[in-house]
């Protein structure tokens, strides 16, 4: 997919903000904590048999404990030449344990009074326990851009009523980053089938339709958003995009303008300043260049009136 040209993320105000602009860094969110609770959380349909099904569980599995296990034996020092095969080992025998496990519970008798055969107990106690693992696999921390800086909602949502501001970035970095774009769809079902071609065939094609669906499928009142991702673990990371201006909010307090402009200006590589205006006789936003009236006033040093004008003459 062809890369915009620049990206730009909408922040409140907060000791977080100046943080993470002097530090040059990017939270990336767990999608647990976003305000849609749908979003990066598909609907798993069967369109599998429970053979296909309980091989993508396996395979789910399997690479999941295998990499639990080398991670928490790496983090104790535990280094030889078995760590793999022993990793391999109980990945395989904590999926087939599984395996056992739904089987026996397909069996309970309130699946029969539900008026659910003990197969369709079954398919469905897997397509759960798939799900379960798919979105395990795919716990990554996201962090989300819009391609303009003068959406009126966006200011308002994200921008904290205007009294945040809006960070420009470009991909002017080397290595090049890579965002995805937002696929904005009414539709949450991800097939069992799908999974199996990327998961069991290793299908590229499938592999990236998979992604999508996970990650990057959103409903489509959300569209006005515009919306462009990275991801990287979940938590702050220093910034893969290269930072090229910010833009003050209509109600940005000028004291928080002159904090953020005079942290920034000496910065490596430069940063310019904007603030939006309204467009009169529109709701149209449009932003001008900040120039340095706003540093004349600050910082204000707090006088009595005998200390400006001198002592009063009885």
């Amino acid at each position: 997919m062809e890369q915009p040209e620049k990206v730009y993320r909408y922040r409140s105000f907060s000791n977080l903000t100046i943080d993470s602009l002097c530090m040059d860094q990017l939270y990336f969110a767990n999608p647990n904590s976003f305000n849609d609770p749908m979003d990066c959380q598909p609907t798993i349909q069967s369109d599998s048999t429970d053979e296909e099904l309980s091989a993508i569980l396996t395979e789910l599995v399997k690479n999941r404990v295998e990499v639990e296990t080398l991670t928490s034996l790496n983090s104790a020092k535990i280094n030889n030449d078995g760590n793999k095969s022993y990793a391999t080992n109980l990945g395989a025998k904590t999926a087939q344990d599984e395996l056992t496990r739904i089987a026996y519970y397909a069996t309970n008798p309130d699946y029969d009074e539900q008026g659910m055969s003990k197969q369709e107990a079954q398919n469905w106690l897997l397509r759960c326990e798939i799900q379960r693992e798919l979105l395990n696999k795919y716990r990554k921390g996201v962090c989300c851009f819009s391609s303009t800086y003068d959406n009126s909602l966006l200011w308002s949502h994200y921008g904290d009523q205007h009294q945040g501001l809006c960070i420009g970035y470009n991909l002017d970095r080397n290595p090049k980053p890579t965002l995805r774009k937002v696929i904005y769809s009414d539709n949450r079902i991800l097939h069992t089938s799908l999974i199996a071609r990327a998961i069991l065939d290793k299908d590229p094609k499938a592999q990236n339709q998979l992604d999508e669906s996970v990650l990057l499928r959103k409903a489509t009142p959300w569209a006005y958003e515009d919306e462009w991702r990275l991801f990287d673990k979940i938590g702050l990371n220093d910034s893969p995009l290269a930072m090229t201006d910010i833009t003050f909010g209509l109600r940005c307090p000028n004291s928080i303008i002159h904090t953020v402009v005079n942290a920034l200006s000496e910065r490596d590589g430069g940063i310019n300043f904007y603030q939006m205006r309204q467009t009169i006789g529109s709701y149209e936003l449009c932003r001008e260049q900040i120039d340095g009236e706003i540093s004349a006033y600050f910082p204000r040093v707090a006088q009595s009136g005998i200390e400006i004008f001198g002592p009063i003459d009885s």
